[in-house]
């Protein structure tokens, strides 16, 4: 089972209207490559356009979870018979959401992920953030997997992918925007690595400010019996040129990887990771600006 993931690594246009004419003939395209799956950058419908503008004009450009341009990529995805991961900005109650669906190839709504770590030292402060993690069974032409989401900040904390992996996620998809550089892929890789699974990021390309394109697949298997030594989990990374890339990742050898390695669920002790449940926060981690 060799899954193909799309990375529409494509850059936002002026209006919504023309987002969603771009990203319908980007998840055509994705589909004539062989794409199994096709994953969006973080908040296509107005292409993460929300520095330099202040909040209550942004914020009138939320969409609802229910309208057309979500809905336009369901029947897309069953017309296409591919799952798609679009991502947009949420009307939602007092603030709007970051917020990616998944839809199965069917066409099913699968989940609605909102962004669970909002950057709250930044304009992301004016949206709503998430309140829990998902995890699915997808089913794809090739066969089922267990997909769930995080988009970018989430990257920077393990719990993220930890609850994602403990929830039996084995690839997790990551909408972006943001300078992939050589610690935010460390991230990604140590994601992977320590918990077992793929992490495929779409991010924005170089063309788009303060992106720069670098979206990848970590497959998240570091050994293989042939090979000595360690093996690098990174098994595609895009240049920062605008594009559609297939990134390919073999679930077959992940699942032998997760049946037999230390990492993941394997040897963990949770009744020593009280700690972790605690709410309070002491110096030097103490920011005015955190929402809790």
């Amino acid at each position: 089972m060799k899954l193909k993931i799309a990375l529409l690594q494509i850059s936002p246009e002026k209006s919504l209207e023309e987002n969603l004419n771009k990203g319908i003939n980007a998840c055509r395209s994705a589909s004539k490559m062989g794409a199994d799956i096709a994953l969006f950058p973080e908040m296509w419908s107005n292409g993460y356009d929300i520095y330099n503008r202040p909040a209550e004009v942004w914020q009138k450009e939320a969409l609802n979870s229910n309208g057309d341009f979500v809905n336009t990529f369901g029947l897309l995805a069953k017309e296409l018979n591919i799952a798609i991961a679009i991502t947009f900005l949420e009307k939602f109650k007092k603030a709007p959401r970051n917020t990616m669906v998944l839809f199965d190839r069917f066409g099913n709504r699968k989940f609605t992920y909102a962004k669970v770590h909002t950057c709250e030292f930044g304009v992301e402060k004016d949206l709503t953030p998430g309140d829990d993690f998902y995890v699915v069974n997808l089913n794809t032409k090739l066969g089922d997997i267990n997909v769930g989401a995080m988009i970018c900040y989430d990257r920077e904390f393990p719990e993220s992918a930890r609850i994602l992996m403990l929830k039996g996620a084995e690839l997790v998809l990551v909408p972006n925007a943001c300078p992939m550089e050589i610690n935010r892929l460390s991230q990604l890789r140590g994601r992977a690595y320590e918990n077992m699974l793929a992490i495929a990021t779409c991010n924005y390309p170089e063309t788009v400010p303060d992106c720069n394109g670098g979206s990848t697949l970590f497959d998240g298997v570091a050994y293989l019996p042939e090979l000595e030594g360690s093996r690098d989990t990174c098994v595609f990374k895009a240049d920062g040129k605008e594009g559609i890339y297939i990134a390919e990742l073999d679930v077959d050898m992940l699942r032998r990887y997760r049946l037999q390695e230390v990492h993941g669920n394997a040897y963990r002790r949770p009744e020593l990771y009280k700690e972790l449940l605690k709410k309070e926060i002491s110096e030097p981690f103490i920011r005015k600006d955190y929402r809790g």
